[in-house]
């Protein structure tokens, strides 16, 4: 077996059962991954430099397909209601037959970290069979020095492997695609599926697990900073807004997509950005494009013209076209991934009622009923089988990557938020002037203006109306945002019938919630939508 590259010469993969392999290429840098996804045919290259791959049948995560171990340690501490059990001895099996699989096969491994706060942070080794995989999660986790490379310890080994196929009846599992997380032993297997975001999601996961029992609170969100030091904090699904919002080019970004809070505030899991590209603008959102369009960048199901030119408005292949590059390809990106605690919370969804106001001011109370609530639309791609947005909730804004149970992290958004006095805004991208397939969706412009005004203290002088359906105050004005906007029954043809459609979705949340009010207070169920219209 041929190993190249800098690694820890006692912990080769042979460590681990691997027998038989071609070559294993240990932390490969950007352009030897490039030349080796290029010979492989895994790849091409675009005309601005970027490497564009395509991920056949999967163009979204399989959540339907991921499992975790159910043993004697996780039995009573997984939320089994949400996450699909996996025996131990079916583990083994998929563990031994992937193993089996891969002899005589050239592998890719990376060795990097997820947290940047050295005292939460989780050493991770990333073995792939494809070189761009490689690259993509280079570009994504944290990029250790490579000085240190010759003594790198996991905590965490994905072994993701797209060609093999998984058999339910043998595996245990649902299909030929699998995600099996075994959280204790650190082992994550992927099988049966190219899309990438699968990795990097597999390393929240195990965060999610491991740092609650820590008092951190891990979160489905994006950050940043502003010049004064104040920290916000981006909670929300894919394609809510979270990536766009949070790179604010007079704020600086801490991360886009998955972040910690503890005693010493906020730290970003993540080294990269993995933006969703479907109609990017140069215009719209210029951070992003750029780096979209440089050497180093991973293109993933982005269509090419003729002359390798990507189509940022081609949706032939998903909706979900992605773009992953490291966070230092955005100008004002935080070098050390760490900020002070949040000053602002701000709960993104996708309303595709169109019925929630393009912001709202949330009390405690609300906040973390909308957290545990984690109302939006699944937007078009993010998800195999998802056509078109579709209402959901997701509790804590991130249901898939949730081992635990919703309690357990919404308890610790509450005492950090009492903690340190935060501001809590809920903020709808969705729909305005009717429902999807009605309405339109909310200028980008409208919400980059009211965020600011959030952020930068403009709401705090403003009048707010309480909102006779949700009970939270919604501004009455703000400047450079047009009113009408801001009251979504008068952006209606017939109030009539969004009056029809907010009871509708009160009623879907108070339903979803049912699960939840044995564990929260009374102040928390109060909140509850419709609380108001009862007492009237």
């Amino acid at each position: 077996m041929e190993e190249l590259g800098i690694r820890n010469q006692a912990n080769s993969l042979a460590k681990i059962g691997f027998r038989n392999l071609a070559t294993v290429r240990y932390n490969f840098l950007e352009a030897s991954l490039y030349e080796e996804a290029i010979r492989n045919g895994e790849a091409t290259l675009t005309a601005d430099g970027a490497l564009r791959a395509m991920t056949g049948q999967h163009t979204g995560r399989s959540a339907k397909d991921k499992f975790v171990v159910r043993d004697a340690k996780t039995d009573g501490q997984i939320w089994w209601d949400n996450n699909k059990p996996l025996s131990p001895v079916h583990f083994e099996v998929l563990y031994n037959d992937m193993l089996q699989f891969a002899e005589g096969k050239s592998l890719y491994v990376q060795d990097l970290i997820g947290g940047a706060d050295a005292a939460n942070a989780l050493p991770t080794r990333v073995v792939t069979e494809y070189a761009w995989h490689s690259l993509f999660i280079r570009n994504l986790l944290i990029r250790p020095d490579q000085s240190t490379l010759e003594g790198f310890l996991p905590k965490l080994t994905i072994i993701n492997l797209p060609s093999f196929r998984a058999n339910p009846e043998r595996h245990g599992c649902r299909t030929e695609t699998v995600i099996a997380c075994d959280l204790e032993n650190g082992v994550v297997l992927i099988g049966g599926t190219s899309y990438a975001g699968e990795i990097k999601k597999s390393v929240f996961t195990a965060l999610n697990y491991l740092l609650p029992a820590k008092s951190v609170m891990p979160m489905h969100c994006s950050a940043n900073v502003g010049p004064a030091g104040d920290t916000a904090v981006f909670f929300g699904l894919s394609g809510t807004g979270k990536t766009t919002l949070s790179a604010d080019p007079s704020r600086t970004l801490i991360g886009d997509d998955e972040h910690g809070w503890g005693e010493d505030g906020v730290f970003n899991f993540e080294g990269g950005c993995y933006a969703k590209t479907i109609r990017l603008s140069a215009e719209a959102e210029p951070e992003i494009y750029a780096a979209s369009r440089r050497f180093g960048t991973v293109l993933e199901n982005v269509a090419l013209d003729d002359a390798r030119v990507p189509n940022f408005d081609d949706a032939s292949a998903t909706e979900n076209t992605r773009s992953a590059y490291p966070l230092h390809f955005i100008p004002n990106a935080s070098d050390t991934g760490r900020a002070g605690q949040p000053k602002n919370i701000i709960m993104l969804t996708a309303d595709a009622f169109g019925v929630l106001p393009p912001i709202a001011k949330l009390t405690p109370e609300q906040a973390m009923y909308h957290f545990l609530s984690g109302y939006t639309a699944k937007v078009a791609g993010t998800e195999k089988g998802v056509t078109e947005p579709e209402a959901t909730f997701s509790t804590c804004f991130g249901a898939p990557f949730m081992p635990r149970h919703p309690s357990a992290y919404g308890n610790l958004l509450k005492d950090l938020i009492a903690k340190h006095g935060v501001n809590c805004w809920l903020v709808s991208t969705g729909w305005t002037g009717g429902a999807y397939g009605t309405g339109k969706r909310m200028p980008i412009k409208a919400t980059r203006a009211l965020l600011t005004a959030a952020l930068d203290g403009s709401l705090n002088n403003v009048e707010f109306r309480v909102d006779p359906n949700f009970g939270f105050r919604v501004p009455v004005a703000v400047e450079g945002v047009d009113t009408n906007i801001l009251d979504p029954r008068s952006t209606w043809a017939d109030g009539a019938a969004y009056d029809a459609q907010a009871r509708k979705l009160v009623d879907m949340f108070v339903a979803n919630f049912a699960k939840f009010e044995n564990h929260v207070d009374g102040s928390v169920r109060d909140a509850a939508p419709g609380t108001r219209l009862a007492a009237e």
